[in-house]
């Protein structure tokens, strides 16, 4: 990872920049209301690392993860159900995307541990379980992508390290986000500890995979 770094020329360098810079200032804006200097940086956080794969020669799929990605965070920087959707959509597609690609660049489902794949599986049935229940009219998309994370995650066990750790922090960003969602009230207290919950979880996890694969 050290060599990684040590590697990179100044266009590198400020794409990461830039990318902590929108993650860092998306989060002190978290709570304010929608407004486009909102949208901007928290597209810029996820945009900047898609701009950087790019640069750097890393794999399409993930390139291409990585910008539906920024366009599900530019919906779901907005409130209301068009914007859930949007963002809903982008980022089934972001995940369909990794996990053709983790599970093209790792072992194959033979070879990846067992208890990793116990784990996802779990995690897919009582996360699909809870949230489909309570979806009501978006019950089929939401059981589509809790699919797709389920997929992704068992491509991130096989390939371990940094990609499955940064799945793993996508995974809980979801959960979380799914929790807000459909299972919190409103005016819950707790939305002001979850909303940064899940972007730093996020971000983390987006970097976590685009670090690992780049490296």
């Amino acid at each position: 990872m050290s060599g990684f770094f040590e590697s990179l020329d100044m266009v590198s360098t400020g794409l990461l920049l830039v990318s902590g810079f929108g993650f860092a200032a998306y989060l002190v804006m978290l709570l304010q209301p929608a407004s486009l200097k909102r949208t901007l940086a928290k597209t810029a956080a996820i945009g900047a690392l898609a701009a950087l794969a790019l640069y750097v020669g890393g794999p399409v799929l993930l390139v291409l993860a990585l910008v539906l990605s920024a366009a599900g965070d530019a919906f779901l920087a907005h409130e209301g159900d068009a914007a859930f959707l949007g963002g809903l959509g982008s980022f089934l597609l972001a995940h369909v995307a990794y996990a053709v690609l983790f599970l093209a660049s790792g072992p194959g489902l033979t070879e990846t541990p067992l208890p990793g794949l116990a784990a996802v599986g779990v995690f897919a049935i009582v996360m699909g379980g809870l949230m489909v229940r309570k979806a009501g009219p978006l019950a089929v998309p939401v059981a589509a992508y809790v699919l797709a994370i389920a997929i992704m995650g068992v491509g991130g066990v096989g390939l371990g390290g940094l990609v499955l750790l940064g799945a793993v922090l996508f995974m809980a960003s979801d959960a979380i986000l799914g929790s807000e969602k459909f299972l919190m009230s409103e005016t819950s207290t707790l939305r002001r500890l979850t909303s940064p919950a899940v972007w730093i979880l996020y971000y983390a996890g987006q970097a976590l995979i685009t670090l690992g694969l780049l490296a």
